[in-house]
């Protein structure tokens, strides 16, 4: 891909991250899941662009056998389903000399590490299977609602439906599939009336974080399902969004990776003050050189520009402005 990639203009490029793991998973129909799935899915996240990561299992499998050398890039906490899982990140690299490879590796030793959620399908509280439709359907609509948001990764609807049925372990759904946060949910149905109750939950504490009610007529099944899904997805993001802050807020400057400095520069820029604003420019611009390709990041950046240039804070109202636009593009 990097041998074609260099007669191509850097817009039509394509790129891609890779991340290898050697570990059990579960086949269910089309869909894979498991532990070893989600500690690949990690090591992807952490590769840039056209790089390939990989777990020290695979590297100590094939490290006398190929002819690629393996750079130390990271290491980092996971929990899976038998416990906490130590993640120790190799970069992978034609084998040239040690100072090629050196350079090779990502300068980010960590990237952003996204919240990570699962929603677990809404019981059907009516006594009648027949509205089994209706509850899968509103939670379907909330993963799908979730996904759009690229600042979470959202564990797909053929995993978390495995969880159907009575009630689970909420620390044990949050251990099989290596999540912070989980939502559930029910659904209550009386004659033309529905009852829909959710709730979001920081798997790590045990804490609810937010949960609401909401009752409606069915005069149009699929009207309601859509406005309901909307909100619900709605609601949740900002607690997510809330409980990362938090987060971010109890841990020591040594500890923040790209995904912490974002959360805290979003707790500064919301505070409106100029030393806020300058605070959360310093953040960010770490931020953005641990991840360059983190929208969410220049998002943010743009918008502490914004607000220095209005209240003529920071480089001035032009500069501010300036460097607003060119975070935004």
């Amino acid at each position: 891909m990097a041998e074609r990639n260099a007669e191509v203009p850097a817009e039509r490029r394509i790129e891609f991250r890779i991340g290898l793991n050697v570990g059990d998973i579960i086949i269910d129909d089309k869909d894979i899941y498991g532990d070893g799935v989600n500690i690949a899915a990690r090591l992807e996240a952490l590769a840039e662009p056209g790089g390939i990561c990989v777990s020290r299992v695979v590297r100590d499998q094939v490290r006398d056998k190929l002819d690629f050398s393996f750079a130390d890039m990271a290491s980092s906490k996971l929990r899976t389903s038998r416990g906490p899982y130590a993640l120790i990140v190799f970069y992978l690299a034609k084998r040239t000399s040690p100072t090629d490879v050196a350079a090779a590796v990502p300068s980010a030793r960590l990237a952003a590490q996204k919240p990570s959620i699962a929603v677990l399908p809404f019981a059907n509280m009516s006594g009648d299977p027949e509205q089994e439709y209706f509850s899968e359907g509103i939670t379907e609509d909330i993963i799908t609602n979730l996904s759009r948001n690229r600042a979470f990764f959202v564990i797909s609807r053929s995993t978390s439906f495995t969880y159907k049925g009575p009630a689970v372990d909420i620390g044990r759904v949050a251990r099989d599939l290596g999540v912070r946060y989980v939502v559930e949910g029910s659904i209550r149905r009386a004659g033309n009336r529905v009852r829909i109750t959710a709730q979001l939950i920081d798997a790590v504490t045990g804490h609810h974080l937010w949960a609401d009610r909401y009752d409606r007529e069915l005069a149009d099944v699929f009207a309601v399902q859509d406005e309901i899904a909307q909100r619900i997805a709605g609601a949740i993001a900002p607690g997510i969004i809330s409980s990362e802050i938090r987060h971010a807020q109890h841990k020591s400057s040594s500890q923040l990776d790209a995904w912490d400095r974002i959360m805290r520069a979003h707790w500064h820029i919301r505070r409106f003050t100029q030393n806020d604003l300058a605070e959360a420019r310093r953040l960010l611009d770490e931020a953005i050189a641990l991840d360059p390709t983190n929208s969410v990041a220049y998002s943010d950046l743009a918008l502490a520009r914004h607000f220095e240039g209005v209240f003529g804070w920071g480089d001035g109202p032009a500069e501010s402005h300036a460097a607003f636009a060119e975070a935004a593009r």
